[in-house]
């Protein structure tokens, strides 16, 4: 069974984005030091790519052996590759260029001018993850991984919308309902672009940590169905559950419906 929510409630928007990137490096650092080799699973939006500017802009990110970071991505909008409004676009500027990643540990979703469609583009992603998956089983016959489909994801960012949407599954489509597969693409999202490519929720919920990033009043009643226990149908940020750890990252406006049983008062890491 994947691990309760726990939660760390912050001043400001500006704090928590420190607060996630300093989370990110140690823990990046902490995995690299035990395999050499570190996963992240990347997720877009103002906080998420706030967070990875923080990380550029944190002297203690020379840490981290970025040449040994895996990079995905939760979810991408199918745009053309070179789109300002995309994921990969974002953090390539926040922080990928900036720290000597090895680009081809960089793993990008299709982009619409490379795929046919939302669904071609989400098919190529799945036997992205499932090659990635052979090649460590390969490495380290030994260690088994969650699920053969995918690689380790060590830690996996999610942002969560006003409508408690993770990724790009959204409430009551599809895309939250599916199961056995590791991708799944999204023809209707109902914020713009409507055309994405996502993580399933059984794929996301493969990572060894999920961290769920919310800033703002406009999220405190998706933060506060979710962790009150809402469906997740009905609730997909409900639903994200790491194996060894779910973290919500929350500043205060976001935590103003939050069951306070679940407040997490541990230090936090200084980076």
């Amino acid at each position: 069974m994947n691990a309760e929510p726990k939660v760390s409630i912050h001043p400001s928007q500006t704090s928590l984005a420190a607060a996630v990137a300093a989370r990110l490096i140690t823990r990046l650092v902490d995995v690299q030091s035990d395999r050499g080799t570190a996963t992240v699973v990347l997720t877009g939006g103002s906080i998420g790519t706030a967070a990875l500017q923080a990380v550029a802009e944190s002297p203690a990110h020379t840490a981290v052996d970025w040449s040994n970071v895996h990079v995905w991505w939760g979810d991408e909008r199918f745009l053309a590759a070179d789109n300002p409004e995309r994921n990969a676009v974002q953090a390539r500027a926040a922080l990928l260029d900036r720290v000597g990643v090895d680009r081809t540990k960089v793993h990008e979703f299709g982009s619409s001018d490379a795929f046919s469609d939302e669904d071609a583009a989400a098919v190529d992603y799945a036997e992205q993850l499932a090659a990635q998956a052979r090649a460590e089983a390969e490495a380290d016959p030994d260690r088994v991984l969650p699920d053969a489909r995918l690689p380790r994801f060590d830690v996996l960012l999610l942002g969560v919308g006003p409508d408690a949407h993770i990724a790009s599954l959204f409430p009551e489509m599809a895309g939250i309902r599916t199961r056995d597969a590791t991708t799944v693409g999204v023809a209707d999202a109902p914020k713009p672009p409507p055309q994405r490519v996502s993580l399933t929720l059984e794929a996301i919920n493969t990572a060894q940590e999920v961290w769920l990033s919310v800033s703002g009043s406009d999220k405190a009643g998706a933060v506060g169905l979710a962790l009150a226990g809402a469906g997740h149908v009905q609730v997909p940020a409900a639903g994200a559950r790491g194996r060894r750890k779910t973290l919500w990252l929350i500043d205060q406006d976001a935590a103003q419906q939050l069951p306070g049983r679940l407040i997490d008062h541990e230090d936090e890491p200084v980076a």
